[in-house]
């Protein structure tokens, strides 16, 4: 699959905003989460093992959100029903997004990227990429933060099933919750001031 081919999905492109962030920070910040070379090797393999699975794994992430209203709102328009157009084109760039996430190289053109996903949770992106009206012009940036339990506590019974032992299976797990507080924190820097960040 081509993720250019999806609609929306921009990195490596010159639609991308540069993050203000420089590459010595982005290593402090990997230092700081503990996301180590052992830890990109296992995200490789986590990456391996989902990659059959990543429908699934949306199903369960979008059965979330679908069942809390407070979340699915983000996807409502000014009827406050959902829709479903909406959905779907986030749901293919989310799928490219944990590709994403277990083979990124980590790099300028990756981080590159996160800052322009966080510009897309703001209200200086919100509903552009899609050109649909939504009910919020902003996704809260509590929720981004909380989200990193539900997404990293859903993922590993998916970790388990190709037959790994435990101990790789919990590397590959705790492999996937540093990188997800690696994005998730760099996503928040399209929120805050540039100095405070």
């Amino acid at each position: 699959m081509n993720p250019h081919s999806i609609p929306g999905y921009t990195r490596g492109t010159a639609d991308v905003r540069v993050s203000p962030m420089s590459d010595a920070d982005l290593e402090l910040l990997k230092t700081t989460v503990l996301l180590g070379q052992e830890d990109l090797d296992h995200l490789r393999l986590a990456g391996e093992v989902l990659d059959d699975q990543v429908e699934a794994v949306l199903d369960v992430w979008y059965g979330f959100v679908g069942s809390h209203p407070h979340l699915l709102k983000y996807f409502s328009g000014g009827d406050d029903q959902p829709s479903a157009a909406y959905l779907e084109a986030v749901r293919k760039r989310f799928g490219l997004w944990i590709r994403d996430l277990c083979s990124a190289s980590y790099d300028r053109a990756w981080l590159d990227y996160q800052y322009e996903i966080g510009l897309r949770h703001t209200r200086a992106k919100k509903n552009q990429t899609d050109g649909v009206r939504s009910a919020s012009d902003v996704v809260h940036l509590r929720y981004l933060v909380a989200f990193i339990a539900p997404l990293t506590v859903t993922i590993r019974p998916f970790l388990g099933r190709k037959g790994h032992s435990p101990e790789v299976v919990d590397k590959m797990y705790h492999a996937w919750f540093k990188a997800l507080t690696l994005t998730v924190t760099l996503l928040s820097q399209a929120f805050v001031p540039a100095a405070d960040f």
